[in-house]
């Protein structure tokens, strides 16, 4: 990962915003985020998207600031959801010369986003399409579905930049000094995790590139050894687990099922396998999906409630659905003082999901931990650890 500084040409000009507390109103962001925007500055000069609404004075000064005494030709709009298109419509304004380059689906949605009159000043690209600065020159890939239906990305030849829209976007401000991988899972999964086909063909098309640096939309900008991150999104978009291990989400009325769990997680572990507990009802939802991508095997563990199955877990197993969980290994554990339903509840749900493999050895627990449960329990740590 590098800062800021691109190169002599290509300058930074996006914002940190370090007082949201939820992005996209439900995604806890305790260190921020950035709304990441770019400038070419050639013969020709291209603005790369714009910002959030809630960073627009500072962006339209950093966008002068690089700017100097020019004026823009180009505003590339590669996605066109609030947070980066905020100032679309105010910067054409400030601009009346400059062209919008965009996708020829997006060119049809501005009008549900702006009041502006764009007419005569879109020009919309093709797949391969390219657009010469002067030295620079900027070659289009559409990315329908990464994740939303009109983005784009943009290869810059000559220093070989990959603008990535969302794609290897991270939660985080750029001042914050943490590790990509984490918060880089997290957005995946709960931003662009549902598309993995459409990241897999962007990513088809990214691997006969020459890429020595990923501008994205959000995040750092990444500069070096680009193949982690590159096997990072393979490995996310493709639905593999990345990580040997047992996930134990928990959803628990009492604390009866939470004992039930983390006995399971001591089993697990004794025999040398990872084993990672996670309780529902208060660990951020975002980082539960992502927890149950990372790993190959899950054991969801739920009381019964009002004849369903509690509330935290129904709510983490639609989310599981929503993002098309898929290739693991699952198993549960139940809880019901006299109508235990909630196991066969949850392998209902799962069986709508794809290549899921289900351990026969389900645990019910009524009411509390007795000596025949942590039996079940250990024939069970058995088959998740064989």
């Amino acid at each position: 990962m590098s800062s800021t500084i691109i190169s002599d040409k290509v300058k930074y000009i996006g914002c940190d915003d370090k007082t949201l507390d939820l992005f996209e109103n439900q995604y806890v962001v305790p260190e921020g985020v950035s709304y990441n925007s770019y400038v070419i500055l050639d013969d020709k000069i291209a603005v790369m998207d714009t910002a959030d609404h809630r960073v627009s004075e500072e962006w339209f000064a950093n966008l002068a600031a690089a700017l100097g005494d020019r004026t823009p030709d180009y505003l590339i709009v590669s996605h066109l959801e609030p947070d980066h298109s905020a100032n679309i419509g105010a910067a054409m304004e400030k601009y009346p010369d400059m062209k919008l380059v965009c996708s020829a689906k997006a060119a049809g949605m501005l009008g549900q986003f702006f009041d502006t009159d764009f007419a005569g000043r879109v020009v919309t690209v093709k797949e391969g399409e390219a657009l010469s600065l002067g030295e620079h020159i900027l070659q289009f890939f559409m990315a329908p579905m990464v994740h939303w239906p009109e983005v784009m990305v943009e290869y810059e030849q000559t220093e070989k930049i990959l603008f990535s829209a969302d794609g290897f976007g991270k939660f985080g401000a750029l001042d914050v000094d943490a590790e990509w991988d984490c918060e880089a899972r997290r957005y995946y999964f709960n931003i662009v995790g549902k598309y993995g086909a459409p990241v897999q063909t962007l990513l088809k098309k990214a691997a006969s590139l020459d890429i020595k640096t990923i501008c994205p939309l959000h995040g750092p900008i990444l500069t070096g050894d680009l193949s982690h991150y590159i096997d990072r999104y393979n490995t996310w978009s493709s639905y593999a687990p990345e990580e040997k291990g047992v996930y134990i989400p928990y959803a628990s009325l009492h604390g009866n099922t939470k004992e039930a769990a983390e006995k399971l997680a001591e089993m697990i572990t004794a025999k040398g396998v990872k084993a990672v507990l996670c309780d529902l009802s208060r660990e951020d939802p975002a980082e539960a999906v992502e927890d149950a991508f990372r790993y190959d095997r899950m054991v969801c563990a739920a009381s019964t409630y009002d004849g369903g199955i509690f509330t935290p877990m129904a709510d983490f197993i639609g989310r599981l659905k929503s993002k098309t969980y898929q290739n693991r290994t699952v198993a549960f554990v139940e809880n019901g003082s006299w109508a235990p339903m909630a196991a066969k509840l949850m392998k209902a749900e799962f069986e709508t999901m794809k290549n899921i493999t289900f351990i026969d050895t389900a645990v019910t627990i009524k009411t509390s931990v007795k000596p025949a449960v942590i039996a079940d329990l250990e024939k069970l740590a058995d088959e998740l650890t064989k």
